[in-house]
């Protein structure tokens, strides 16, 4: 279960780092956002994986001799991806107004790299439900802190957290490859 709370952690780096920077655009109401940020990356994150993991079961029969290196290569190329972006930050746009539409769009973004990650979870032994909710919560508590981390912080945290969780990401997939 120890891999579950470690691959939890690298995929909420993104909406951490996400989380940070709402929080640092000085909104009057931090509660509220922090609040809305983890529900709505929590959930996100919890859903995804599940996708990956059903995704991933689907085929596993087909690929199951390819299954470990498939895995090590999702993970190594989404964790790549996660410090590519991190080192290669564009200017982003500001968004003036936080609303539920942009709240979905941010969660889906910082999401979508946890269902690939969710096939991993067929090669591991654990309750995939369970792995699932774990990943969700952490999201939930990391975006929940990211807010406030970014309120007090501003951004300067924000490339750090997926650098962070790039290099876990890699790790992960050297462990499945090896182990």
């Amino acid at each position: 279960m120890i891999e579950v709370f470690v691959l939890a952690v690298a995929l909420s780096m993104d909406a951490f780092a996400v989380s940070v920077g709402l929080g640092a655009k000085r909104i009057k109401k931090t509660s509220s956002m922090a609040i809305l940020a983890a529900i709505y990356f929590g959930l996100f994150h919890a859903i995804t994986p599940f996708v990956g993991f059903w995704a991933g079961k689907s085929v596993l029969g087909w690929i199951e001799i390819y299954a470990y290196w498939i895995a090590f290569s999702l993970l190594t190329l989404i964790g790549g991806k996660m410090i590519y972006e991190a080192l290669n930050k564009k200017e982003k746009p500001d968004i003036v107004r936080v609303s539920h539409k942009v709240m979905l769009v941010l969660a889906i973004a910082t999401s979508i790299d946890a269902m690939p990650a969710g096939f991993s979870l067929n090669l591991l032994e654990v309750n995939q439900l369970l792995a699932c909710g774990v990943i969700g919560l952490t999201t939930f508590i990391f975006s929940l802190i990211g807010v406030f981390v970014g309120a007090r912080s501003e951004t300067w945290l924000e490339n750090k957290a997926e650098i962070f969780g790039g290099i876990i990401l890699i790790l992960i997939g050297f462990k499945i490859l090896i182990f």
